[in-house]
């Protein structure tokens, strides 16, 4: 298939730059910098000094909306680097936001998973192993709040607590964020699928992490279409599926159910598989890079996070 021949299938999918929105890892370790992920051949993570550059690229390329997720220096039992004002996601919204304005949505991603020892996206007290729900909450909302003050457009709360979304509107309209959007991850499946962005955001010697206490089943759809409503009663903006290939009828659902926009993640397993898969030479890569996010779009995405982002923006000029 030619250029020509992937410009037409995105455009009959009604596909465009507008509706990608492109991962940004950035880091406060230096050296992770400028390196691939292993198991996200092409995806790099970006020191801190070099965000901006980074960033320059996604827009040059015409995408008009990232999001950010950070890699501490270091972690501890409460991720208490999350929330800090002079942390990685802080730091990193104020630099690209002095240099790209009201140009660029900067989506932050809300969450401990990455700051935390337990790797949970929620706190884990007494070493009981399990998530508390309540106290999580209060982190959120103070995280949520910090990237609002460091200029975020949008933040994104991806911990699949309950009330999540009601907290965080809570602390950002009384600390006078009004205009602050909320993108929730409010049908996060649990999925081995997440791997590969794991193997970049944690430490290596936790191993697999079971977060299906959770997160949503792959098998009840009722909980999912459920979790979106919830969501939205409590102020969502925006709602989230997660992950995308199979699980495009729930984003048809919803797309079809509610009138808030709908997201899509097109997660770093989806990537790796197809990457995989075409260094094999066992599929054409390009091919179906290009039909799985015309597929996401199809099935009535408004927004699509993805990997491919980059790739794909080139053929819709």
């Amino acid at each position: 298939m030619q250029a020509h021949a992937y410009a037409d299938t995105l455009s009959l999918a009604g596909l465009k730059r507008e509706h990608l929105i492109c991962p940004v890892f950035v880091s406060e370790k230096q050296e992770e910098g400028g390196g691939s992920i292993a198991a996200m051949p092409g995806i790099s993570i970006s020191p801190f000094k070099d965000a901006v550059l980074s960033v320059q690229k996604i827009f040059d390329a015409g995408i008009r909306s990232i999001i950010v997720f950070g890699i501490p220096k270091s972690r501890d039992g409460d991720g208490s680097a999350a929330a800090d004002r002079s942390g990685v996601v802080q730091r990193a919204t104020r630099e690209i936001k002095s240099a790209f304005g009201r140009s660029l949505d900067v989506i932050t991603d809300v969450c401990v998973c990455q700051y935390n020892l337990s790797g949970h996206c929620g706190l884990v007290r007494n070493n009981s192993g399990t998530v508390d729900n309540d106290s999580t909450l209060e982190v959120l909302a103070e995280i949520s709040q910090s990237h609002a003050e460091a200029g975020a457009d949008i933040v994104a709360p991806s911990a699949m607590m309950d009330g999540q979304v009601r907290a965080i509107r809570s602390a950002l309209d009384k600390n006078g964020h009004y205009a602050t959007r909320i993108l929730s991850y409010s049908a996060k499946h649990a999925s081995s699928l997440y791997t590969p962005f794991r193997s970049a955001a944690f430490a290596k010697k936790n191993g697999a992490i079971d977060k299906a206490g959770y997160q949503v089943s792959f098998a009840n759809p009722k909980q999912a279409i459920r979790e979106i409503a919830g969501d939205i009663e409590e102020g969502a903006d925006m709602v989230m599926v997660k992950p995308g290939l199979a699980y495009l009828d729930l984003v048809r659902r919803a797309k079809e159910r509610f009138s808030v926009p709908v997201a899509v993640q097109n997660v770093s397993g989806e990537y790796a598989m197809i990457k995989a898969a075409g260094m094999m030479g066992w599929i054409d890569e390009e091919q179906w890079k290009i039909t799985s996010l015309a597929a996401m779009r199809r099935a009535g995405a408004d927004r699509i996070i993805s990997y491919f982002a980059l790739d794909v923006a080139r053929y819709l000029q």
